[in-house]
């Protein structure tokens, strides 16, 4: 007899967290955007919202990520650049401007600020007047990943965990319709690892933070359920759909039988797609559009909660407004034209695809035993196991492609001489001084006292163990900046330094 194949809705989930999947709803098209200033990007986010966008997606600049303010001496050249630059709640009153949080979810890529950032956001929601009851969203708030693929740290281990941990016990009283994690696969991926380590490494992350959660005393089903993950999606397009199906059913038995859980919503791996940056070339642009649409759908018949779909400029620069609708338009042209939406895992029951998930599953269940063995996720990265995982899968891509084992088309075959003209979309080079002037212009309009009060009391918290997110909430409305809570927490929690050996 043939097994039974598991049923979308149902334990463990492999064939999607909902019975009817997009039949019910769709996904959420949330493209990721921002750039230069709050003014700039706030004209995007309104853009693309009016263009059909359901849910916007934030992205920072450098110096934002890593607890710098635009005038500071670290921030130069960087302001603006890969994202919008936040440095108060002036910026981010900004950014919302006629976008009312109770009717819009927003995601933020932010980590080592992660909690600055949502007490901005939640501040503005105040001056809506919008309870924090009906605000929705996503705060990235991974800082493993950070340390193995991505680097925009500024603590020590210890120290951001606690962070995470203060976030997740907030929220949940607090804020109880925000994901407090998305636990981020992305960045490793680009870094060059295989879907098998992308799917463990992800999941270790994950363990870290539910066992950290517990320790402080959270009851897993209690916070659980807002827990997000965020996922590449690569070129191999049936690979990626079975990584996915194969990820969902690795945790949902990690929740279950691991730590205990019994809502089933703590058992539900929801999660954000994002199509490779990687595979995206400089040469022959126009290709991009394709290996976009096709990473999207592989997205849309994994499972996707919510999706990013990269324009095809991003080889290059930052997207265009052009080239950002056309990203817009193919996650829509997916929704509405294809057909795919009409039956939950479409693909599930095909011996290919069952074949390929449980390979994935036990290849990932190998990496994570591993892991165990090596006393968990900290350690493994500490001791640079992981680095040395992803740096060697990327060596071997990197061979493959130069053997022509491994096609990428117009790099090492297909190629043109033929020179193109892009568009490209550049930032004003008066930004900097711009921002400069505005800090100081903050700086003198606020109350001094109060800044300096909230600040003393942030760094007398920070030297014991009470939650920090209210101290950090009251820092924000105060118009404390990114920089000044950065150089406390600095000051108090040490910063991080790389030790990476291969």
């Amino acid at each position: 007899m043939k097994p039974e194949i598991e049923q979308p809705g149902k334990f463990p989930f492999t064939r999607g967290i909902h019975a009817t999947m997009y039949r019910g709803k769709l996904w959420t098209m949330r493209q990721y955007a921002g750039f230069g200033t709050a003014k700039e990007t706030n004209k995007r986010y309104r853009y693309l919202l009016g263009q059909g966008q359901t849910g916007l997606s934030m992205a920072f600049d450098l110096p934002t990520q890593i607890g710098y303010d635009s005038d500071d001496s670290m921030a130069l050249g960087e302001v603006g650049r890969v994202g919008v630059a936040i440095s108060s709640l002036a910026d981010m009153e900004q950014v919302f401007t006629g976008i009312p949080l109770d009717k819009v979810s927003t995601s933020m890529t932010i980590n080592a600020t992660a909690g600055i950032l949502l007490a901005l956001y939640l501040a503005v929601a105040e001056k809506q007047n919008v309870p924090w009851s009906k605000v929705s969203g996503t705060v990235q708030n991974d800082i493993l990943k950070e340390y193995i693929a991505r680097g925009t740290y500024i603590f020590p281990p210890k120290p951001s965990l606690r962070l995470i941990a203060d976030i997740v016990e907030f929220c949940a009283k607090e804020v109880p319709g925000w994901n407090t994690i998305s636990v981020g696969g992305y960045h490793m991926r680009e870094a060059g690892c295989t879907a098998a380590q992308e799917i463990a490494f992800t999941l270790a992350d994950g363990i870290t933070y539910v066992q950290t959660c517990v320790e402080r005393g959270l009851n897993v089903d209690d916070f659980a359920p807002r827990l997000a993950f965020f996922f590449n999606c690569h070129s191999n397009f049936f690979e990626e759909i079975a990584k996915f199906r194969a990820a969902r059913r690795l945790w949902a038995h990690i929740m279950r039988d691991r730590f205990g859980a019994k809502n089933e919503r703590s058992m539900m791996l929801r999660f954000h797609t994002q199509t490779a940056g990687s595979t995206l070339t400089a040469q022959q642009p126009d290709n991009n559009v394709v290996r976009t649409t096709l990473e999207a759908l592989a997205a849309v018949l994994g499972g996707t909660q919510s999706l990013h779909t990269n324009a095809k400029d991003e080889a290059i620069a930052l997207p265009t407004e052009e080239s950002a609708l056309l990203a817009l338009r193919t996650q829509q042209i997916i929704a509405y034209e294809s057909g795919v939406t009409a039956e939950p895992d479409p693909l599930g029951g095909s011996p290919y695809i069952e074949s390929l998930t449980d390979q994935l599953a036990q290849q990932a269940r190998e990496y994570l035993n591993k892991i165990d063995n090596l006393g968990g996720m900290l350690k493994a990265i500490e001791s640079g196991y992981v680095y040395k995982e992803i740096y060697h899968a990327a060596y071997e891509h990197q061979k493959a492609v130069e053997r022509k084992e491994k096609i990428i088309v117009g790099v090492n075959e297909c190629v043109s001489d033929k020179k193109l003209k892009i568009q490209m979309q550049k930032i004003d080079p008066q930004l900097e001084p711009r921002r400069r002037h505005d800090l100081a212009a903050l700086r003198k309009k606020r109350n001094a006292a109060k800044v300096t009060r909230c600040l003393a009391t942030l760094e007398k918290a920070a030297q014991g163990t009470e939650n920090l997110m209210p101290i950090i909430v009251d820092c924000v409305r105060n118009y404390v900046t990114v920089g000044e809570i950065c150089k406390v927490l600095r000051g108090t929690f040490g910063e991080h330094r790389a030790n990476h050996s291969i």
